[in-house]
């Protein structure tokens, strides 16, 4: 199986948003990712977009997915955790996202039992993002 596993390697993640060009401006401007490409599927009345801080060739990247007649915001769920971004200052990061009126429900500061310094903010739909700091 070792063979077989040795080419695999992930992707992306997949999380379905309710505003398209709100969550590329959270992805995009409030926490640096590139927006690789775009979509409109008419036929399926979906739009899919790819961000992430690297290209699609060797990095995994966030795909977005907003299906055009959905008007209500999705259930989050219980089993999905969150995304997990590195930065180099959470403190900071957490003080620029509040002030763009981002969701910080967990500020800054050493993790339980811990020394590294994380945080957590959410997207615009609510989808929980920890900031881990590293150098």
């Amino acid at each position: 199986m070792n063979d077989l596993t040795s080419k695999f390697r992930l992707l992306h993640t997949m999380i379905r948003v309710l505003d398209m060009d709100k969550s590329i401006d959270f992805y995009t401007r409030l926490l640096g990712m590139k927006l690789l490409r775009r979509t409109d599927f008419e036929g399926g009345r979906f739009t899919l977009a790819f961000v992430g801080y690297g290209d699609e060739e060797d990095s995994s990247v966030v795909e977005l997915t907003h299906n055009w007649d959905q008007e209500e915001p999705y259930d989050l769920g219980n089993a999905f955790g969150h995304l997990a971004i590195a930065v180099p200052d959470a403190y900071a990061v957490c003080d620029a996202m509040e002030k763009e009126g981002v969701n910080v429900p967990r500020p800054a500061g050493p993790m339980k039992g811990g020394k590294r310094v994380i945080a957590f903010i959410e997207d615009p739909d609510g989808y929980k993002i920890e900031l881990v700091e590293r150098e």
